[in-house]
């Protein structure tokens, strides 16, 4: 291996060779980076073999010292006071310290760069795709999540698909559902697909099955986010609809292939489904189902988040009943209500971002400040500078228009939408 260039102990060969095959979108810069962005999009595969979603030690670790640095931290078995010293964290803390030993402790236990280079060969066998947050056609919405959002995303499908993403509604809801539910998850999913909405689930029974054959069947585009990896259709019962969403749409996953779903993963790949998608509408759920956990991610990240009420006897819809008294869920009955909540400002009269024409981004800023002002009871212009990610004056910019177009109002407890 003498004269061999490597990166964490892998040629960069080997490393050039397969995500050659692998790679689904190009990373920005000239040829002085190349060898930056392959180290930063390998690392990425590697830690992902390590890492469980949503570990935000680890979005803390990568955020802080990049993709490439953070894995060598890992590699090179550095103890948790040193990694503390890289990342500026307070190495004097015991708690602090003890925190990120067990991290390192975990990640080191879980995988390798060696699995890094499997991860990538079996992609490759199945056809599959590394899209990395570096690279063009990430997902904007997943920044939402801060520490939390995903090293990186595998596909099956075209990954072109994935601009369908900037205009979508998720359609989520209990796995036992009933003809009713399945009845208005088909119907939603058709009507959202003709008014130029992708479906957005999760590929399970009940709501989301349902959600994901009216799209097709219909002629959309759909997405559905898996809790392992692409390569493993899950459920088994759903694996023919499962490369027909492949076929016309797209599969997403965080993990790596050969990646088992388990409970955990599920509840966690629940956030992307929330983060990725102009809205969520939780068609049918009962109190215990998974699809309130999709819920509770978009409330937490400020996506609008919708329910459709039931039968008042009816325990399936006690989940979305409950939605809509205790967590400000909107009520929405009709596929146009869906649509506005998606959307608002195709309601509301301001322009889209078509409309743009000074190329000063306030169109994108108003739909992102009116999708955070949409729950009840308002919110304070420094909260939605937060929930938002903007500017304070850019929030002010985009309130001042978005009040002259009367799609938000001022109310004592702050600003809220008026539709």
């Amino acid at each position: 291996m003498s004269g061999v260039a490597t990166f964490a102990g892998i040629p960069h060969r080997t490393i050039a060779e397969l995500l050659a095959v692998v790679s689904a979108g190009a990373v920005e810069g000239g040829p002085s980076s190349e060898r930056a962005a392959l180290e930063a999009e390998f690392a990425r595969v590697s830690l992902g073999t390590m890492i469980e979603p949503g570990d935000t030690d680890a979005g803390a670790l990568v955020n802080a010292l990049g993709p490439a640095a953070a894995l060598l931290c890992v590699v090179d078995e550095l103890d948790g006071r040193e990694v503390l010293g890289r990342i500026g964290g307070d190495a004097s803390s015991a708690r602090q310290r003890a925190r990120m030993t067990d991290a390192l402790t975990r990640w080191r236990a879980k995988g390798s760069p060696e699995t890094g280079v499997r991860a990538l060969e079996m992609a490759a066998h199945v056809g599959a795709r590394l899209l990395t947050p570096e690279a063009t056609g990430w997902p904007e919405g997943l920044s939402a999540l801060g520490a939390g959002e995903p090293l990186a995303l595998w596909l099956r499908g075209d990954p072109e698909r994935l601009t369908a993403l900037e205009r979508s509604v998720s359609l989520v809801g209990a796995r036992a559902a009933t003809g009713y539910g399945e009845h208005v998850a088909m119907e939603s999913a058709a009507g959202l697909g003709d008014r130029g909405f992708a479906i957005v689930s999760g590929g399970a029974y009940g709501i989301d099955g349902a959600a994901h054959r009216a799209a097709v069947a219909s002629g959309h585009v759909t997405v559905a986010f898996l809790a392992g990896g692409v390569d493993r259709l899950y459920p088994a019962g759903h694996s023919d609809l499962l490369r027909r969403v492949a076929e016309t749409g797209l599969l997403v996953g965080e993990l790596p292939c050969g990646s088992t779903p388990t409970r955990w993963r599920f509840l966690m790949r629940n956030r992307l489904i929330a983060a990725v998608s102009g809205a969520t509408i939780v068609v049918e759920a009962g109190h215990r189902s998974g699809s309130l956990n999709t819920a509770g991610h978009a409330a937490e990240i400020g996506r609008p988040l919708g329910a459709v009420p039931g039968p008042v006897t009816s325990p399936a819809s006690a989940g979305c009943h409950r939605l809509i008294r205790e967590y400000a869920a909107t009520c929405v009955t009709t596929v146009d209500e869906m649509a506005e909540l998606a959307d608002p400002l195709g309601a509301s009269g301001v322009p889209d971002d078509g409309d743009d024409a000074d190329g000063s981004g306030s169109s994108a800023d108003d739909r992102a400040v009116l999708a955070a002002a949409s729950i009840r009871g308002g919110r304070e212009t420094d909260e939605l500078a937060q929930v938002t990610g903007l500017a304070l004056p850019a929030v002010v910019a985009a309130l001042g228009r978005l009040s002259l177009s009367g799609a938000v109002r001022s109310t004592v407890t702050g600003w809220e939408a008026t539709r």
